[in-house]
């Protein structure tokens, strides 16, 4: 009886991580937000080609960093051809200038550096968690 009693005690303290982990996580009520005029959504951004002071395409917006809910990064395609030897680098947002021209009604990215530059950048690669 002893026995059985230690059993079922250590099947069911062995069970509760398992099925903790099959939780949902919690939530919270969500804060609305008003979108000021001048901000910019992820659809804009993501496939925007950037380009350098001399208006060259030097890469493309290719991803969004985000950590503990800020922008912290662009991911940039340099290079290749219809996705064959594409160079990945990750540079801060404030790396590129945004902006919409109103005339074209397009949204604009220019960034202070050569194709050549951003080619010899340490290279971001999409593995592990980032793995597509």
């Amino acid at each position: 009886m002893r026995r059985l009693v230690l059993a079922t005690l250590a099947a069911v303290a062995l069970a509760g991580p398992a099925l903790a982990a099959n939780e949902a996580p919690p939530t919270v009520a969500p804060k609305f937000e008003s979108v000021p005029q001048d901000a910019v959504l992820s659809y804009n951004l993501i496939g925007l080609n950037i380009t350098d002071a001399q208006n060259n395409t030097v890469g493309e917006i290719k991803d969004l960093v985000i950590d503990h809910d800020k922008l912290t990064g662009y991911i940039v395609s340099v290079g290749g051809f219809l996705g064959m030897g594409e160079h990945y680098v990750a540079v801060t947002p404030g790396s590129i200038a945004l902006g919409y021209d109103a005339n074209a009604k397009k949204w604009k990215a220019i960034i202070g550096a050569t194709k050549d530059q951003l080619k010899a950048a340490p290279e971001f690669k999409y593995d592990g968690k980032f793995k597509r």
